[in-house]
């Protein structure tokens, strides 16, 4: 039924009216230019401005009912009183807004997997959607590169607002997927996105510094994180920890402490999928590990040691789901890399190879040098820059992790935005003071591909997937995969 004509009570939203009015409404709304006479309209507090100050237009577009918190209600009281409108005064609009969402779009896959970490998520969600998919279940992940699987869509964020996401959860439990993945990044389960959502399992990768132009401490974004497994996740779901990571035994207590079931993945004695040992080779590595004290051996066709991590992770979502363990470790053989996730670009007539990889922190500039060492006979070239309008403190940080992990260092532009890109390549500079600094993205990947002997290795980090260069308010067509293919045929003479 199509929502024009669909209505719903506030009580179908497990919403109640400070004004004891009814409403039926016809749709949800955020964006007051997008109210429908019926809707129901959240103003909700921003980081500029409070949606508060938007009420008087979704009243003027004949909105039903208005979600708010006390300031919102107070800021636009003269025109509330004038109207009416049902009024729902909360102190935490954002979640009762998810679960409003939730329950106006009234379905969404069977199983359903979130999975929180700095680095990560994209690669665990589309991992545990590939095993599913070998396992013969229709199943989709949902993330940074959009919905991919069984059923596709393009996203905007990450972790979409809670009307888009829980429409799009219902278009796809109609599609007939009953298994999903997705990433939960902080900035979505502090503002509540996910809540609603019903998981039966959730992962955490690891953590590290990012977002703190977001967060203001390590302490703030930790909480965000820990969000999934506090708030989201059931009592009777499973949480699925990365043990090595320092924070794994922090949130393992915490989920015990809940009574919440528990998969510890990783290298240490007490885990129950273990990491025992690994072996890198040109193309891939072997693995051998247990699952409750069983042993299994398997091949990945896969680059970096981390990419093992991330399939273990994914492989416990799985078990969570109720997969059997054995049929699980059987696909592993099958997996692909995601775009942009440590994706083989191109290779030189010499046998030089050139990755391009989303790494844009410093943990996961170290993380995606430390892991491709092993599989490079030669040099280690890598070529990187830092965002602009973003976290300043981590830019020398990346420079430091460039130069101690690789053995020629170029440092370019990654979405300057409305920075300076010379002064962010200056501040990059001072972590990496003997590095090439050259501005031009696509003459620093050319120089690159160019310093390339046989046996040597390219890493292109920062941008991954995107498809863009964001320069000032302008975002420019760029793709580090489309240059480096461009720069190997230029200089091995393969362009007609």
């Amino acid at each position: 039924m199509a929502d024009d004509i669909m209505t719903k009570t506030l009580a179908d939203l497990g919403l109640t009216a400070q004004r004891a009015r009814e409403a039926q409404i016809t749709g949800l709304s955020v964006d007051s230019r997008l109210v429908k006479p019926g809707h129901l309209f959240a103003a909700l507090p921003g980081a500029q401005m409070h949606g508060g100050e938007f009420i008087q237009y979704a009243l003027r577009m004949k909105a039903a009912a208005i979600l708010t918190d006390p300031e919102g209600s107070r800021i636009a009281r003269e025109e509330l009183d004038n109207s009416d409108a049902a009024l729902i005064v909360v102190e935490d609009p954002r979640m009762a807004l998810a679960y409003a969402a939730a329950l106006w779009s009234g379905a969404q896959p069977e199983n359903m997997v979130a999975v929180t970490g700095t680095n990560g998520k994209t690669s665990v969600a589309s991992f545990t959607r590939q095993i599913w998919e070998h396992l013969g279940l229709q199943a989709a992940n949902l993330g940074t590169a959009g919905v991919e699987g069984a059923y596709t869509a393009p996203m905007t964020h990450t972790t979409p607002e809670p009307i888009t996401l829980h429409k799009l959860l219902a278009d796809m439990a109609s599609a007939g997927i009953t298994h999903a993945s997705m990433e939960a990044s902080s900035h979505g389960l502090a503002q509540r996105r996910l809540d609603g959502v019903c998981l039966t399992a959730a992962g955490f990768t690891n953590f590290t510094q990012d977002h703190l132009d977001y967060h203001a401490t390590f302490e703030e974004y930790f909480h965000a994180k820990s969000g999934l497994f506090r708030r989201v996740l059931p009592d009777d779901g499973t949480a699925v920890i990365n043990m090595d990571d320092p924070k794994g035994q922090e949130l393992f207590d915490l989920v015990l402490a809940r009574g919440q079931h528990v998969i510890r993945v990783g290298s240490r004695a007490e885990c129950d999928l273990r990491l025992l040992a690994r072996r890198f080779d040109g193309t891939g590595q072997e693995l051998r590990f247990d699952w409750l004290g069983e042993a299994y051996t398997a091949r990945l066709d896969l680059i970096g040691g981390f990419q093992a991590e991330n399939v273990l992770l994914a492989a416990g979502l799985a078990i969570a789901c109720g997969a059997e363990p054995s049929d699980v470790f059987e696909t592993f053989r099958e997996l692909e890399t995601v775009r942009g996730r440590m994706q083989l670009a191109a290779t030189r007539n010499n046998g030089a190879s050139v990755y391009v990889d989303y790494a844009h922190t410093p943990d996961a500039l170290m993380t995606a040098l430390r892991a491709i060492r092993p599989h490079v006979l030669g040099r280690l070239v890598v070529v990187f820059g830092a965002g602009g309008d973003r976290d300043t403190s981590k830019r020398k940080l990346m420079g430091e992790a460039a130069a101690a992990h690789a053995d020629v260092v170029f440092v370019t532009d990654d979405n300057p935005r409305t920075e300076d890109p010379d002064a962010i390549r200056a501040m990059v500079m001072q972590g990496c003071p003997k590095a090439n600094n050259v501005g031009d993205r696509a003459e620093a990947i050319l120089r690159g591909v160019d310093a390339l002997g046989p046996g040597d290795t390219l890493l292109i980090a920062g941008k991954g997937h995107e498809t863009g260069q964001t320069v000032g308010n302008d975002v420019l067509p760029f793709d580090d995969v489309e240059q480096a293919s461009v720069a190997v045929a230029a200089l091995d003479g393969k362009l007609a």
